[in-house]
């Protein structure tokens, strides 16, 4: 992965370009006063994936789950 230095103040003017920069996997320092304070950096989403039963049997769902609620929801009677 390549790395860029940007100085904060050119940033704000180059944003999109910066974030175009990162999408393609470029690496982005942002520094002030030559102090580097935050990194830009690409997303790995293929490590966001959700992975399908990861979590089996720890929720259910009630059988009635989609039955019509009783008419005394609707009308606020007790």
């Amino acid at each position: 992965m390549t790395t860029k230095t940007v100085d904060v103040r050119e940033a704000q003017t180059r944003f999109p370009e910066l974030l175009s920069s990162v999408t393609g996997g470029t690496e982005v320092i942002l520094t002030q006063n030559n102090l580097p304070i935050a990194r830009l950096t690409p997303l790995n989403i293929a490590a966001m994936q959700r992975v399908a039963g990861l979590h089996n049997g720890s929720i259910w769902i009630s059988p009635d789950f989609d039955a019509p609620l009783p008419d005394n929801f609707w009308t606020g009677e007790a």
